[in-house]
């Protein structure tokens, strides 16, 4: 397996769960879909600190560039993340039955989604 890939997951681990706790927490004081998208953008912080540091070759592109085209990036996967999660928290998991901490798994497997479409982004993209 590719040494890269492998980094770009841990890192992407750690910032997922970075993403889930915080969504877990502002779920107390906002409605699902919303935390959804603010906890995202606490992991994508999160994300981009650790993939710059510790994943990718620096680009010749200032800081600034980079970040931008991260977010870039990340605004395709994060319409990823909402649809899978809203759509697995509102319709599937509850046409399954399943209802026991439906917004966990739901945003648990959203989080996790674009793992393959984001590390090409970022490799060609952000960082290439």
């Amino acid at each position: 397996m590719n040494v890269e890939f492998v980094r770009f997951a841990l890192a992407g681990g750690l910032a997922a769960a970075v993403n889930i706790l915080s969504r877990w927490l502002l779920s107390s004081f906002v409605r699902f879909e919303i935390a959804v998208v603010i906890a995202y953008l606490i992991g994508m912080i999160t994300a981009f600190i650790l993939t710059r540091q510790f994943v990718f070759e620096r680009s010749d592109r200032h800081v600034r560039s980079e970040a931008t085209r991260f977010a870039l990036v990340n605004l395709v996967a994060l319409a990823q993340v909402w649809i899978v999660s809203v759509g697995l928290a509102e319709w599937v998991l509850p046409w399954l039955g399943i209802v026991w901490q439906k917004d966990l798994m739901a945003h648990a497997i959203g989080v996790i989604s674009p793992i393959a479409t984001s590390y090409f982004g970022h490799k060609k993209f952000t960082f290439g």
